[in-house]
């Protein structure tokens, strides 16, 4: 009988891609070139917004079994490029000023119904910085949350189905890196408790459920909901960050592309392509996926997979001359 898993693994090496995106720069200089930022991310963010408004808007009268399935098959899409949108704001990748990103941030975090924008800026700068960190990578799972999901396939899927309360309680780790509450995230909480009772008043009880399952579904038990296995899950031999190329990075604005994505973070998403042609030596070589439908199956049925399926380190991302790699002992 196979052993279940009840530890992460550990890494005494610094977070991957510093040493790669020297390397990268070094000998392809070109890629500054794709440094700088899409405004035009502002209008996908407008029309997922009106998108979603509209369709909680003409489902307010629906029958609830057709409030659940345009949620899947539509919502959940729209939410997942306003949340990819969130992201990019995050990087300021969008406006040069800081203040016009913030703003836009605000803007694609509506349908979205949990204010979330201003502090997913707080916390995915940390990921970046100390991937792996417990204490300071809020992307990255809890012992105590790993030993709760188990390699159940009912506990994965439940895990993956509320996964933003997953990420939520993770975040009162970080209190002491990160302050929680500012007037950004109190501005945040306003404006999406003004939306959201437009949308009650509006639109109905069903519309709001429509935004609601859309939000779950978009990060969740979904294809899409693959994506938080794809980034960082050793799905395949010790490689911790694994890009996805697929037809979903149409949605997922090239998100996807996530070892490039690393790599150089101050690159747009409409530009990660551009990345991966010029240095594909590089990027051809390494594990990827190439169907999230595939990947959320294995995830699910494959009892070797579990949230402890993660690497991890405590360095506070300090290299040392030689990488060791052990799992720590049961």
């Amino acid at each position: 009988m196979m052993n279940e898993q009840k530890d992460f693994l550990w890494s005494d090496q610094c977070e991957p891609h510093k040493l790669r995106t020297k390397q990268l720069i070094n000998k392809y200089p070109e890629i500054r070139k794709l440094i700088g930022r899409n405004p035009y991310t502002f209008l996908v963010i407008l029309f997922c917004v009106v998108l979603q408004t509209t369709l909680a808007f003409l489902l307010k009268d629906a029958s609830w079994w057709l409030v659940f399935v345009i949620a899947y098959f539509v919502g959940a899409f729209a939410d997942h490029t306003l949340f990819v949108c969130v992201h990019e704001c995050s990087h300021n990748l969008v406006f040069k000023k800081r203040s016009l990103n913030v703003f836009a941030s605000l803007v694609a975090n509506l349908p979205l119904v949990f204010a979330s924008s201003v502090s997913f800026k707080k916390y995915h700068l940390k990921h970046h910085a100390f991937q792996g960190i417990e204490a300071l990578d809020a992307d990255m799972p809890g012992k105590r949350e790993a030993n709760l999901v188990g390699n159940s396939t009912i506990k994965k899927a439940l895990w993956l189905l509320f996964y933003p309360l997953a990420q939520a309680s993770r975040l009162g780790r970080l209190n002491k890196e990160v302050k929680l509450f500012d007037k950004e995230m109190a501005l945040n909480w306003l404006i999406q408790l003004v939306f959201v009772f437009s949308i009650v008043v509006f639109c109905g009880w069903k519309g709001f459920f429509f935004l609601l399952a859309s939000f779950f579904f978009s990060v969740g038990l979904h294809p899409l909901g693959a994506r938080w296995v794809q980034e960082h899950f050793l799905t395949d031999g010790l490689q911790e960050t694994k890009s996805y190329y697929g037809p979903l990075n149409v949605p997922n604005l090239n998100v996807g592309l996530h070892n490039e994505h690393h790599d150089f973070p101050s690159v747009p998403w409409n530009h990660l392509p551009a990345l991966h042609k010029i240095a594909g030596e590089y990027y051809d070589g390494l594990a990827s996926h190439k169907s999230y439908t595939k990947l959320l199956v294995k995830f699910l049925f494959d009892r070797n997979l579990s949230v402890f399926s993660r690497m991890a380190r405590d360095n506070k991302g300090k290299s040392v001359e030689k990488e060791k790699l052990v799992q720590a002992p049961e």
